[in-house]
């Protein structure tokens, strides 16, 4: 069987079913190959093997029962879907016009402002292009994050948008999505060393501004803090940022001023927390919470220890943690644009969508937006300065 080669995996696999049911007078009810013999045949993941024959499961040409595998289908196929194109040159290239209008975004919590805004975004521009939008919640897994990812391809969503999960290691579900053409795109963190399409905020830059804004304040003693482990990219990034702004003002770079990997469960304990002791002995003056909800958390323990903000200390956050609205801030924070983020990601989707099948080198969209610094009630001069 002559298959093209500009035909993505999945409909090779889809071609091959049909000219085998066309050509070995398979009738209804008769099996046809297994997940797993197709998988070995074509070299392919079982994500591209599922795709495939959901595909051909909605269109109703093949019913697929649990447990038993999958037969020629007993209904009528839809008109207009999977046909055999007969002006091809050997009447076995097949066309797939097989478009769902579901876009899918595996997303760790919606627990934030950051998160609702980059949600508000992706809808309002697939909305624009009359598609729909499925999420599916990670919880900051990696294996909940592989499951969703498995879930919305069977759903038959045409691409997925990705706010990867905080590890160290790669998901190798995104891994083979890559290797099988398979449309995504990453929100807010990438992959290093491997090339995907990516849309985020500078958070080297966004470091930087946090450091520039409390030294011109006459602040000294600037921590940076974070609940996430340092070898994540998003942490590494940031704190590059932080330690290259105090290099870059002859500052000295104190290790007792990088906070990470901790995590404040609950204030009730709170006089026990290491982090509580730092503030409360005015070890720094300043901090710098790489998230919004960690900020606020900060805020409260300079309330526990004793402390006013900013009146003893100064905080600034990356995004706001307490406005829903533009222009009614309480933090100091580093403006992110994720509303922005989930524009140009969803757009970006749409154009990978578009390209599938298209045999000339893609180049991948890196795109990452400049932050701001939004002054607000966190932040002042430090105590006698």
């Amino acid at each position: 069987m002559n298959m093209n080669s500009r035909v993505p995996l999945y409909q090779k696999i889809q071609q091959y079913i049909l000219e085998q049911i066309r050509t070995s007078g398979l009738q209804p009810g008769d099996r046809i190959p297994t997940e797993k013999e197709l998988m070995k045949q074509f070299n392919v993941s079982k994500i591209t093997v599922v795709k495939a024959l959901s595909g051909l499961a909605d269109e109703q040409i093949i019913d697929r029962v649990p447990g038993k595998g999958s037969f020629v289908g007993s209904g009528n196929p839809k008109k207009g879907s999977i046909t055999a194109d007969s002006s091809s040159e050997s009447n076995s290239v097949l066309k797939l016009n097989q478009s769902t209008k579901l876009i899918g975004l595996v997303i760790p919590s919606i627990l934030d402002y950051f998160a609702i805004r980059l949600i508000n975004g992706v809808q309002t521009t697939l909305d624009e292009h009359g598609y729909r939008m499925m999420i599916l919640l990670s919880e900051g897994d990696i294996e909940k994050e592989k499951e969703a990812l498995k879930t919305l391809h069977a759903f038959g969503a045409e691409g997925i948008l990705i706010f990867p999960v905080d590890e160290e290691h790669y998901n190798d579900e995104i891994l083979n999505m890559k290797f099988t053409g398979y449309p995504f795109v990453l929100m807010d963190r990438f992959l290093p060393g491997v090339e995907t399409d990516y849309i985020a905020a500078d958070g080297k830059l966004g470091a930087q501004l946090a450091v520039d804004y409390l030294w011109e304040l006459g602040h000294r003693e600037i921590a940076i803090c974070s609940d996430s482990p340092i070898q994540t990219v998003t942490v590494q990034e940031r704190i590059e940022g932080y330690i290259t702004a105090l290099k870059n003002k002859g500052a000295m770079i104190n290790p007792a001023h990088i906070i990470t990997d901790f995590h404040i469960q609950s204030l009730k304990d709170a006089e026990s927390h290491p982090l509580f002791r730092y503030m409360r002995n005015r070890m720094a003056t300043a901090y710098i919470t790489l998230n919004g909800r960690l900020g606020v958390q900060m805020y409260q323990l300079a309330g526990r220890a004793g402390l006013k903000v900013p009146g003893d200390l100064s905080i600034i956050s990356f995004d706001e943690p307490t406005s829903v609205v533009d222009g009614f801030s309480i933090f100091t924070h580093i403006k992110q644009f994720e509303y922005e983020i989930g524009c140009k990601a969803a757009a970006t989707m749409l154009e990978v969508i578009r390209s599938v099948g298209d045999n000339r080198r893609r180049t991948y969209s890196k795109i990452l937006l400049q932050p701001e610094l939004v002054p607000g009630q966190t932040t002042g001069i430090p105590p006698a300065y």
